[in-house]
């Protein structure tokens, strides 16, 4: 019988369709596709009461945070010292742990809270991000050795997390790709239009490349393009304009195109947006390190064009478009080569579909399964005193 499967988010984020973070959308894809044992989320009590039903909730109360907790961390972590504030807010999700069936816990993010992880469970850092910046290696020895595995969600970032171990732990490294969930973004496209519709969706800040495509869609000088950007920097659509939105509202009025800010939107509303786009354009230029944008707008059948930067090659394997990060010059030609040519914009579009549909999150589990069966120290469910 498979593990029972215990999913630490960040303390303080949503188990939500209503929210756009990255974290829960993966927690709920691994959990859809793994039926039995039902997977357990571990969640503050006050977050969004509309939760996915793929995975039972376990609230907690959650220990606030107090001002003085990221300079005593930042201090301990200079001294290579456990983290205090971390540690006491991601101790009170695990607070009732002894009354657990034996789990695998996956603490997303969090890796303070490995050690917290009592030895009849089985600990797995689960890497959505590069987490061991401001690690010293003999830190990350310390908080890392009671792993059983250490998770990342694409090989870029398990090749960059590794180097920041020690041999003993970088052996415990594996690569789990994100998955998508192919059905739900399916559906009728819109009719083609005569502008080409492209859009952007994700967090509206410099290192996600917004302004590179604003850049190229003036370059390009061209009235058929329709570009609708979707996010703000945060999960607010309400919050006031930042520094860099204004740029690029300013960007926007000197080109010919069609540009729309459509703000932040509810992942329910996602598939219908990119159901509407011929071209879904992922300009980051800093190493993302997967791109579940990218599968999802190919789930929906846009046209994909990235930044070959971080993993989001991996994400887009041969289906996509990949541009040099930063180029403008670039963009625009793919941009230009998709809006003139409809042959190879249906091609793209068909290419990244069936992509899409390989790249499920039953896929995502397996491997996920596979990942901790041949880590050296086995999660299985309880490791060994």
């Amino acid at each position: 019988m498979s593990s029972r499967h215990v999913h630490l988010i960040t303390p303080g984020d949503h188990f939500s369709p209503l929210t756009g973070s990255a974290v829960p959308t993966v927690v709920h894809g691994l959990a859809s596709a793994r039926r039995t044992p039902r997977s357990t989320v571990l969640v503050a009590h006050g977050t969004y009461e509309t939760r996915y039903p793929s995975a039972d909730v376990v609230e907690y109360a959650e220990s606030p945070q107090r001002r003085s907790d990221r300079y005593l961390d930042l201090v301990a972590a200079a001294l290579g010292s456990p983290r205090p504030g971390a540690r006491r807010r991601l101790a009170a999700a695990l607070r009732d742990q002894d009354e657990w069936p034996d789990s695998v816990v996956l603490a997303h993010n969090a890796p303070q809270a490995v050690p917290l992880v009592a030895a009849r469970h089985a600990p797995v850092l689960y890497a959505h991000n590069q987490l061991l910046r401001t690690y010293g290696r003999r830190e990350a020895a310390r908080v890392l050795r009671p792993a059983a595995a250490v998770v990342c969600v694409s090989e870029f970032l398990a090749d960059e997390t590794a180097r920041m171990l020690p041999p003993e732990l970088s052996a415990l490294v594996r690569a789990v790709p994100n998955g998508v969930d192919a059905e739900q973004f399916a559906g009728p496209r819109a009719p083609r239009e005569t502008a080409t519709r492209i859009t952007f969706v994700g967090r509206v800040i410099r290192e996600k490349g917004v302004d590179v495509l604003l850049d190229a869609v003036r370059a390009l000088d061209r009235p058929d393009l329709h570009v609708t950007v979707v996010g703000r920097p945060g999960f607010a659509a309400d919050a006031p304009l930042s520094a860099y939105e204004e740029g690029l509202r300013r960007t926007a009025a000197t080109t010919r195109a069609t540009v729309e800010f459509a703000s932040f939107v509810p992942r329910p509303d996602l598939p219908e947006i990119l159901r509407r786009t011929d071209v879904l354009v992922v300009p980051s230029v800093w190493p993302e390190p997967f791109g579940l944008t990218a599968l999802e707008g190919m789930a929906a059948g846009a046209a994909v064009v990235a930044s070959e930067i971080g993993g989001l090659p991996e994400a887009v394997g041969d289906a996509g478009l990949l541009v040099p990060p930063g180029d403008v010059a670039s963009l625009a030609a793919v941009i230009t080569a998709l809006a003139d040519d409809e042959a190879l914009l249906a091609r793209t579009q068909a290419a990244g579909r069936r992509r899409a549909v390989e790249c499920s999150w039953t896929r995502a589990s397996e491997a996920l399964d596979a990942a901790l069966s041949a880590s050296p120290r086995r999660a299985t469910g309880a490791r060994r005193p």
